[in-house]
């Protein structure tokens, strides 16, 4: 297990330092937020590495009382606060019983974003997250390893794309949340994010469907793409985050009530304090599950636009002709500028990280 954790890890510091040598990425493409010293991190038991350089794209994130900083470079100018991804792994313990915090945790300080890590580190920590780690290790999902006999997958999505939202939407870049239930559970569609399908996409999702025939109507020039792939609006600020980030291979919902909801619930406390720098974000509440998650958002600071969902059992009852996208727009280019509208008419299929793809 040991030897596939490194590869990823370093994977991961390879797409980071190959982003940073290109130059400012183009729009709506990766802006890792991992850290390049990642892959040297070694977990030691009772040990607390000193403070190293998280680099993420955008603005700076403070720390608060559930993290301790990271460090933001933007405009020219890079600023420096005390939290690091290789010191967290490093700080994990790794005394017995097995599996160890440092084993249960190994997943996190691989392929969490370092923008999120930074407020959810302690989360992490905390008994009924260890206990999630805990029954996913029974289920297959052990650190970096995910596949059993045959080489199939033993929990969906794929062990790396777990927190694939939290490297497409940096904390600092969010600008509109959306909220899904829990990954597909069929093979070979589940992704790290609700609505995402991974290639080949021989059936679009009728609830995806319904939101492209949506779009159509408040944008007519939009033209309906057969694909599935959605990361373009993910990295252009759009977070898509289920409340149940795994799932049973074709047993829906069979990982919900078991921690996951808890952990994404702080998610979207870390959204209401930091998203939109600060300055609010648009959250797309699709149905009274989705709804819930976001009762306690601040609705003096953020725009919450609740409706039936889109699945053909509830989108005539309200989904269709809601006029989000517009009315998420018109809010943003109020609150934040013209330059923060969203595209939401360009879909072109976008490729994972670079490096991370066969990793």
């Amino acid at each position: 297990m040991a030897k596939r954790q490194l590869g990823l890890a370093e994977a991961f510091a390879h797409a980071q330092g190959a982003s940073i040598r290109a130059g400012s990425p183009p729009a709506k493409r990766a802006r890792l937020s991992t850290s390049p010293g990642l892959a040297a991190a070694s977990p030691k038991a009772g040990s607390t590495a000193s403070s190293a350089t998280a680099t993420a794209s955008g603005s700076t994130q403070a720390a608060d009382g559930e993290g301790d900083g990271v460090t933001a470079k933007g405009k020219g100018k890079s600023i420096t606060t005390p939290f690091s991804p290789a010191a967290f792994l490093s700080s994990l313990s790794t005394s017995p019983p097995s599996p160890t915090e440092a084993d249960l945790l190994s997943l996190e300080g691989a392929t969490l974003g370092a923008s999120w890590l930074a407020h959810l580190d302690k989360e992490l920590r905390k008994p009924y997250f260890l206990d999630l780690k805990r029954f996913l290790w029974k289920e297959g999902l052990r650190g970096t390893e995910d596949r059993g006999e045959g080489g199939k997958l033993r929990v969906f999505p794929p062990a790396r794309d777990v927190y694939a939202w939290s490297r497409y939407t940096p904390l600092q870049d969010v600008k509109v949340v959306v909220l899904g239930q829990d990954p597909y559970h069929d093979d070979g569609q589940a992704h790290g994010a609700p609505l995402l399908l991974r290639p080949p996409w021989r059936q679009i999702p009728p609830s995806l469907r319904n939101i492209y025939k949506e779009i159509k109507d408040e944008y007519p020039a939009f033209e309906v793409p057969k694909h599935g792939n959605l990361i373009s609006l993910a990295r252009s600020g759009v977070l898509l985050l289920n409340t149940s980030l795994t799932v049973a291979p074709h047993k829906a919902g069979s990982h919900s009530n078991k921690g996951w909801e808890t952990f994404t619930d702080k998610v979207v406390d870390v959204v209401d304090r930091h998203g939109g720098q600060g300055k609010g974000v648009v959250v797309l509440a699709w149905g009274a599950w989705a709804a819930k998650r976001v009762a306690k958002m601040d609705k003096k600071k953020h725009l919450i636009l609740t409706s039936a969902h889109p699945s053909p059992l509830s989108a005539r009852r309200g989904f269709f002709g809601n006029g989000h996208f517009k009315k998420t727009n018109e809010w943003l280019a109020q609150r934040h500028g013209a330059d923060a509208q969203i595209d939401w008419t360009t879909l072109e299929p976008e490729e994972d990280e670079a490096g991370l793809d066969k990793a």
